[in-house]
């Protein structure tokens, strides 16, 4: 009933009015490199302190929701992801744009964000209790064994050899683990450098090695804009064929993206690559796969979507945060003196029930602009590049000038765009070395810390039934691709 009533206070202008603002400021941030939901809510939020409780919560809930499913614009069409989410849509992405399918691309994209976004809504309405319980039964063991999952699959999705994608991750570990030791504040691998001393950031790293390094490869190649097909709006649109093909993997990954969502600390690109991943392991056609294939775009952008709204879940019923942009939206929750967490429900129902509310709107939103749009955005593609690339380095520029107010993190960005060129130029793929950045932080952390709980022992790992089933599953996946080339040559046989 509650629930309800929220629906019925959305429909006055002030709420449909913010909601609409934060989606498109959040599809807009998303897809520029170097910008993001986290930093223009984090710069929102001092100006929400003046603004209804209700009214804030929405406006930044629904720039959470936008920048997700922005980031996947400029994955598709430049090769260059907008947020991290979006790393693992430029890997089918990307070929479907320079085969000429760009709007395609970006309709499968914006149908998968959609599907993932109601069908972890439901959760989030639903079932949020149960799920928030659930997650707390995760311990550091069973967080880490996930993790583990996600860096084993890392190879699976690497383009060219098994061999490169793991050697290329293991050195993105490496490359993570430059700094401060977590524990015991040690200094590592900074080989007396104190340039080094607080390690690498996210954001100058991603951007160095996926946009900046491939700003580089197209100036020294000097390709010419891709041709896109045109053609009218419902020719973009998905059709009941689509939703027929891809439904049960978009249902699929969504669910993969909500559970992972749910979990504290673990973020939308490991829900991305463990549903990518799977939906690689089981596909009949994995070879396609990092080639143009429509299937690995609908499970990169369902499941990463879908995290939003799991990771809402333990934000409003525990209070724990999802992820970055989750703690910032606990911290709007403090500047508007609400408690987060089960009393939230109890005391501010109109704010729980508002965001609740708020999100599923944001999703129709969300799909509404960028369906309208998907057409002047597949002319992205047809720009040149001496436009194009000037914007973008001044765009990657200030965000991570921003990130420190210092010009060292604009010369790691641009250390690491040169590592990333010479990486591209090897044959060694991008992909899996930024995602062993990200994980490596979360495995360790979480394996420290499972260490210190049971003494040094890793018998839990195998007797605690959750992170089990989290080991057997990396197997079977792990293997799966090879039993299924075994069967394949059978039956050519």
């Amino acid at each position: 009933m509650q629930l309800l009533e929220a629906f019925v206070n959305l429909l006055a202008p002030a709420p449909m009015f913010f909601i609409f603002l934060g989606v498109l400021l959040g599809i807009v941030v998303g897809a520029i490199p170097g910008l993001g939901g986290a930093m223009l809510i984090a710069l929102l939020l001092p100006v929400t302190f003046y603004m209804d409780s209700v009214l804030a919560l929405m406006l930044l809930v629904s720039i959470y929701v936008g920048s997700v499913s922005g980031g996947l614009i400029t994955a598709i069409m430049l090769k260059m992801p907008g947020t991290p989410s979006a790393v693992m849509t430029v890997l089918d992405g990307y070929p479907m744009a320079a085969q000429g399918r760009a709007g395609r691309a970006l309709s499968l994209g914006i149908m998968a964000s959609f599907v993932g976004g109601i069908i972890s809504w439901l959760f989030l309405a639903l079932l949020s209790p149960p799920l928030a319980d659930f997650a707390l039964k995760f311990g550091p063991y069973e967080l880490f064994t996930l993790v583990l999952m996600a860096l084993v699959l890392i190879a699976t999705i690497a383009e060219g050899t098994l061999l490169k994608g793991l050697l290329i991750a293991l050195f993105g570990m490496a490359v993570a683990m430059v700094g401060p030791d977590a524990s015991s504040g040690v200094m590592r691998l900074t080989f007396g450098v104190n340039a080094f001393d607080g390690g690498f950031s996210l954001l100058p790293v991603l951007l160095g090695v996926f946009v900046i390094s491939q700003i580089i490869e197209d100036v020294l190649k000097k390709e010419k804009p891709i041709q896109q097909q045109g053609g009218k709006l419902t020719e973009f649109m998905p059709s009941a064929g689509d939703l027929r093909k891809h439904g049960p993997n978009a249902v699929r990954s969504s669910l993969i993206g909500t559970w992972i969502g749910v979990l504290p600390g673990v973020g939308s690109a490991i829900a991305a690559i463990v549903a990518y991943t799977t939906t690689k392991s089981f596909s009949t056609h994995p070879e396609t796969f990092g080639k143009g294939e429509e299937a690995g775009i609908v499970a990169a952008e369902s499941s990463n979507n879908a995290s939003v709204n799991g990771a809402l879940i333990p934000l409003i019923t525990l209070g724990i945060p999802g992820s970055v942009i989750d703690a910032i939206l606990i911290g709007a929750l403090v500047i508007h003196n609400l408690q987060p967490g089960p009393l939230l429900f109890t005391n501010s129902p109109d704010i729980a029930y508002g965001v609740i509310a708020a999100a599923l709107v944001a999703n129709f939103m969300m799909a509404a602009l960028m369906f309208l749009g998907v057409r002047p955005i597949a002319r992205i593609a047809t720009i040149s590049r001496a436009y194009l690339f000037p914007t973008i380095i001044v765009c990657c520029v200030i965000g991570v000038y921003s990130l420190s107010n210092s010009m060292s993190s604009v010369w790691v960005m641009m250390a690491f765009g040169v590592l990333g060129f010479v990486f591209r130029r090897g044959g060694f793929p991008v992909g899996p070395f930024v995602l062993g950045y990200i994980l490596a932080p979360l495995a360790e952390k979480e394996l420290r810390s499972g260490l210190m709980l049971y003494d040094g022992s890793l018998l839990p790992l195998v007797t605690r039934p959750i992170s089990l089933f989290f080991i057997v599953l990396t197997v079977v996946l792990s293997l799966w691709p090879l039993v299924q080339a075994r069967m394949r040559a059978r039956r050519a046989a």
